[in-house]
């Protein structure tokens, strides 16, 4: 799997944080209620999912790190929940969309811009760590997996979501830009590293995300079908996509037995 350079993702997210395009958002003058509203609609009844794993308001009290706070939408059910919140992300510009968010509902969380890979907080910091579609950007996943252990307090968990290669999002992909262009040979992790949102995104099988969290007593791992594997094709041949074809790998894994 391509191995893309952390300045490099960091310069593709600074762009944009994941999800606040115009094709969500239209005409609404960024950073407004109304604006960052159409981001919380778009993004949940999309992936309506996120609130079943999640569990936001089971966590009240809870010390709670979310890696990746990409347009705070995810950060904000936390912090409504009462968790006492830390976020990451490896660009200015999440962090900065993620704090007017809060703000705009008189709350906060402690947010800094740092590389996941080394995180900057003690052993067995926090009782939960969450993180969504994030991981499988970065240049190396298993250091920040390790990472995520480490600050986990013994009895802590970690959930969140990484990407499925085998799915009918990458097969897509894989039409698109080797089948179709005449280059049958190009694998399914070299068409996402090379065309799938940032440089390097990597995606796994549901074997190579357990080996990732070998170093969890538990871990629990399962597809979604999502609407972007449906995406593009017949309603009737939607319909038909089963649910190991979805693009998304649910994760919840323990520190402890």
């Amino acid at each position: 799997m391509s191995d893309a350079p952390n300045d490099d993702v960091r310069a593709f997210w600074e762009q944009e944080p994941c999800g606040t395009g115009e094709r969500v958002t239209g005409p609404l003058a960024p950073g407004t209620r109304a604006w960052f509203e159409a981001v919380e609609e778009n993004r949940y009844a999309k992936e309506p999912f996120i609130h079943g794993l999640a569990q936001f308001t089971r966590h009240r009290g809870k010390r709670i790190l979310e890696v990746g706070v990409g347009a705070g939408t995810d950060h904000l059910q936390w912090a409504r929940a009462g968790a006492e919140c830390h976020g990451v992300d490896l660009t200015d510009a999440a962090i900065e969309t993620t704090r007017q968010r809060l703000a705009l509902y008189g709350l906060t969380s402690q947010l800094q811009r740092v590389d996941a890979e080394t995180l900057p907080f003690a052993d067995g910091t926090f009782d939960l760590v969450w993180s969504w579609g994030v991981i499988h950007h970065a240049a190396h996943p298993a250091r920040i997996i390790a990472e995520i252990h480490r600050v986990l307090n013994p009895r802590g968990e970690f959930r969140g979501m990484m990407y499925k290669r085998w799915s009918a999002s990458v097969l897509k992909e894989w039409l698109k830009h080797a089948a179709l262009k005449g280059k049958p040979w190009r694998t399914l992790s070299d068409v996402m590293a090379h065309h799938f949102e940032s440089p390097g995104t990597k995606a796994y099988t549901l074997a190579e995300i357990r080996h990732l969290f070998a170093g969890f007593a538990r871990v629990d791992a399962w597809p979604i079908l999502t609407p972007y594997d449906r995406q593009l094709l017949p309603g009737w041949l939607g319909r038909l996509l089963p649910e190991w074809l979805g693009i998304y790998i649910a994760i919840r894994a323990t520190k402890a037995p």
